[in-house]
């Protein structure tokens, strides 16, 4: 499966100050498969080491930071030279060993030649802990595949390139559109974990047991994640980040007019009312890759962070296949497009998914009085406002209460209908399966 997380790395192999890099994500999102795939492709050799995996890498750390010995030490347990100025050395689950995080220092400074790639499923959750290397590495987010990898892991080659070659100008026919409304709602069922979209691709042909396959899949990664939880969050901790994590698609499913509200701190954890209280296990969850934060803004202007607060948010899951799968939603509900309001907090769920998997860092909604927009992003100085829609209706009061208050240079409504761009009323139609491309180029 080709990510395009892969011209990324390929751009920090190309970089002349170039630091060892961190690869951050959550479990099973396809870290150490692209690792090794960008290892096979862009160097002469690459060398894999799993922390986890092999405890006792560790005991090469502890002596000191010196990278000539710890290189030659690597070389001998690996049963495999490691050239320095021409392989990849690849750390897998490195948050299991602090001194290898801490070692990075020491390689940049000594070997600033060697490239590295460290990667963790926790290490957001560890980048405080011990003696961490600040200013000699770099960072890089993984998520899960987008819409779009989707399509191109799962051989609808054609799909893929037409939204991959789509400008503004262009149009969608009605049998493209139809078949792109068709794969994203069994994306829906699926969402873009690769272990889960690999599975589904090698037995699609009988659509229903794959998609009951998948759903088994996605039952068990639950129960992995958990357990993870109570790995690395300890007993009392991780019930409450549990609970938390459980609470997202409960919450999302409340509101009658499906659309996504405020999180609500109130029961989600018995005894505990207050944001402070649950600040904890939100940013481990967040930290761990697991949810996405939507910060909600009382005016359309920039900087968002001047309008924000820090106990005013909402929050999605990472992924929409495990919110369907969390929410014991049936693939045949998803494929019929047949689940009554729910379908409107899973469209919002997956463009705030597609958004972050784009490149953005934070995402924002905006509420004023009674009115409230889903999504504002801040391109190139303008403040353009997004609308989501689960259905061919496309009524947004909202959006028009913001564009007469903001006047913004154009107002997005995203929905099942195809694209349309009306120039003169400055309002754009997307289809819900083109918001990684937003906005589209000309």
């Amino acid at each position: 499966m080709k990510r395009y997380i892969h011209d990324q790395l390929v751009r920090w192999k190309n970089k002349k100050d170039r630091k060892p890099l961190l690869l951050k994500g959550a479990r099973q999102v396809g870290k150490t498969y692209s690792l090794k795939a960008f290892g096979a492709e862009a160097f002469p050799a690459f060398h894999y080491l799993n922390f986890e995996e092999h405890k006792g890498i560790h005991t090469i750390f502890k002596q000191d930071f010196d990278p000539s010995r710890i290189l030659n030490e690597l070389s001998l347990y690996l049963h495999k030279q490691i050239d320095a100025k021409q392989d990849l050395l690849i750390f897998d689950e490195i948050q299991e060993c602090p001194d290898a995080i801490a070692s990075l220092k020491y390689f940049q400074e000594q070997e600033p030649g060697l490239a590295i790639c460290a990667a963790g499923s926790l290490l957001g959750i560890h980048l405080g802990e011990g003696s961490f290397p600040v200013g000699y590495v770099e960072f890089l987010d993984m998520h899960p595949m987008c819409f779009e990898e989707f399509l191109s892991g799962v051989g609808e080659d054609q799909l893929f390139n037409l939204l991959n070659n789509l400008k503004l100008n262009k149009s969608i026919s009605e049998i493209a559109h139809s078949r792109l409304w068709d794969q994203l709602k069994i994306y829906f069922v699926t969402g873009g974990l690769p272990e889960i979209v690999d599975g589904y691709r090698d037995n699609k042909d009988n659509l229903f047991e794959s998609l009951k396959m998948v759903r088994e899949k996605q039952r068990n990664l639950f129960l992995q994640y958990l357990a993870d939880m109570a790995k690395h969050a300890g007993k009392q901790n991780s019930m409450h980040i549990g609970q938390t994590w459980r609470a997202v698609p409960a919450q999302l499913a409340r509101e009658l007019d499906g659309s996504a509200a405020k999180f609500k701190f109130k029961n989600v954890v018995p005894g505990i009312k207050r944001y402070d209280k649950l600040a904890g296990p939100i940013n481990w969850l967040l930290n761990a890759g697991l949810i996405i934060k939507v910060s909600i803004v009382n005016s359309g202007q920039i900087p968002f962070s001047a309008y924000t607060k820090e106990n005013t948010f909402k929050l999605f899951l990472f992924d929409i296949g495990m919110l369907g799968a969390i929410s014991d939603l049936p693939p045949k509900a998803i494929l019929d497009y047949d689940y009554g309001t729910y379908k409107g907090y899973f469209a919002e769920n997956f463009v705030a998914q597609e958004f972050i998997c784009s490149g953005v860092n934070e995402l924002h909604s905006w509420a004023e009085k009674t009115a409230e927009v889903e999504f504002l992003r801040e391109i190139d100085g303008d403040v353009l406002p997004v609308e989501v829609k689960s259905g061919g209706v496309t009524q947004a009061k909202s959006l028009k209460v913001f564009a007469k208050k903001y006047n913004p240079k154009y107002r997005t409504i995203m929905s099942a209908k195809g694209l349309q761009i009306d120039t003169k009323n400055k309002v754009h139609h997307y289809p819900l399966y083109l918001a990684y491309r937003f906005p589209l180029s000309s």
